[in-house]
């Protein structure tokens, strides 16, 4: 039995350390060493979820290919629960610019692939009942699957999604978060708040914001979440939205009121952006 099934979302960061974004527009621009690593939002979920002590599967693709030779050996140091399929094109992956304070901007290559979709809905369901609760990635190749998996995801299981930077129109998002009973996004290209409330309502909405905490609607009422203060000096906050919705799912969990797990999140948000990488240490992240 696991705690916690993340469907989707391996792959790798290129992470480049820049003098400043946006860069100067130069002919070259001499960085320190650039590094391979897992990365990509259903990784940093899956890390970081398993750094505060949960039960940890995940099912995705991945490439036959030395990027992908990275993420299975990044999740073998760990005891995540993994399937995987090969996906012929290729690995994900992100080039992420950081510059000196920690911000970042990433270039994303989501590499889509055709043809029917890498795993039996059959298959995915015994690895949903075999969870208390699914955070879907949103992948085409998941999002193809929705239909068929309904059934088993409202079967008792909890649910949540993260959409990152929509904009409150684009309809890929939407499968997604009607299946969720949790939803996570970026406040980046939302605009109007109140929007969100009205079109996600009555499921609880977690409107990230960065540096200036977060945003919780709940029952028509919202609620400012303070960013948390980082314990240590902020060195990259790639994998920081992945680390709160890890600690958002823990304390739900465990008992916490939403009020309480959104705080809590916010600290371990606050604690990863003091880590390079993704693959925290022990007792990095603050246990609930």
């Amino acid at each position: 039995m696991y705690d916690l099934l993340v469907i989707g979302g391996l792959g790798v960061d290129v992470r480049v350390r820049v003098p400043a974004l946006p860069l100067p527009v130069v002919d070259s621009v001499t960085v320190d060493p650039i590094e391979l690593r897992i990365g990509n939002t259903g990784a940093g979920v899956v890390l970081a979820a398993h750094a505060l002590g949960l039960r940890v599967a995940v099912v995705d693709t991945v490439g036959a290919d030395p990027a992908g030779d990275v993420v299975r050996a990044a999740l073998g140091r760990t005891g995540v629960h993994v399937v995987l399929a090969e996906d012929p094109a290729g690995t994900r992956r992100s080039v992420n610019m950081v510059d000196p304070a920690g911000r970042r901007m990433s270039l994303y290559d989501p590499r889509p692939s055709g043809g029917p979709p890498p795993f039996a809905a059959t298959r995915l369901a015994e690895l949903i009942r075999d969870t208390t609760h699914v955070h879907l990635s949103i992948m085409g190749w998941a999002r193809d699957l929705l239909p068929a998996l309904g059934d088993v995801l409202a079967e008792g299981v909890g649910t949540s999604t993260d959409l990152h930077d929509w904009d409150g129109h684009n309809p890929y998002h939407r499968p997604f978060a009607e299946v969720a009973e949790l939803v996570l996004v970026s406040g980046t290209a939302l605009g109007d708040r109140a929007a969100v409330a009205a079109t996600l309502a009555p499921r609880p909405v977690l409107v990230t914001r960065g540096a200036d905490g977060a945003d919780l609607h709940l029952g028509g009422e919202v609620s400012r979440v303070p960013a948390a203060v980082p314990p240590g000096p902020v060195v990259d906050t790639n994998g920081a939205g992945d680390a709160f919705a890890a600690g958002l799912i823990a304390a739900r969990l465990r008992g916490a009121t939403w009020a309480e797990a959104a705080g809590y999140a916010a600290r371990v948000a606050a604690a990863a952006c003091t880590h390079d990488g993704m693959e925290y240490p022990p007792d990095l992240l603050p246990r609930p």
